[in-house]
């Protein structure tokens, strides 16, 4: 099943280990957060905890098969849309931010206000959180590579986040 795309909902075999490429790319998650956290600058901060984001809601898209279907959908947020509408809220809300990470990727860093960088880094932390219980959800049988006991992934214990502030 690893490196395989699998129809959304359908049903996993028995002992098959969560995908490795999402437990990588939550680590990588994780390192973003942590870079966000400790950055001195607004802009980097913003971006930091965008691309946390993006790479927690790939996790989520890893762990559960790129959607099939006739339209081709182009990022991770769309897919994400699809393979768990769950998260729905969170897409939105991280799609709705790609025009001005783009502007601080060309250069425009006066774009990002602090509270803007707080909120996102803020909103970043959570929605890793709900994308770490989601990719253990659908992966009961590897929970504790999650530092998830049992079925109770929304309760994970993770990362401390710490504020320079």
């Amino acid at each position: 099943m690893v490196g395989q795309v699998r129809q959304v909902g359908a049903p996993r075999a028995e002992g098959v280990p969560v995908d490795p490429r999402a437990v990588e790319l939550l680590s990588r998650a994780d390192a973003e957060l942590l870079a966000a956290q400790f950055s001195p600058e607004a802009w980097e901060q913003f971006s930091h905890a965008h691309l946390a984001a993006l790479r927690a809601g790939a996790a989520v898209v890893a762990s559960r098969g790129k959607p099939a279907g006739r339209r081709s959908l182009r990022t991770v947020w769309e897919m994400l849309d699809v393979v768990a509408p769950e998260l729905a809220s969170w897409s939105g809300y991280f799609a709705g931010a790609a025009a001005l990470r783009s502007a601080v990727d060309a250069g425009r860093f006066d774009s990002v206000t602090p509270s803007r960088a707080e909120q996102a880094v803020c909103a970043a932390e959570d929605f890793v959180d709900a994308a770490r219980a989601a990719v253990a959800a659908s992966w009961p049988e590897s929970a504790a590579r999650f530092g998830v006991a049992g079925a109770d992934a929304a309760t994970a214990p993770r990362m401390l986040a710490v504020r320079a502030s």
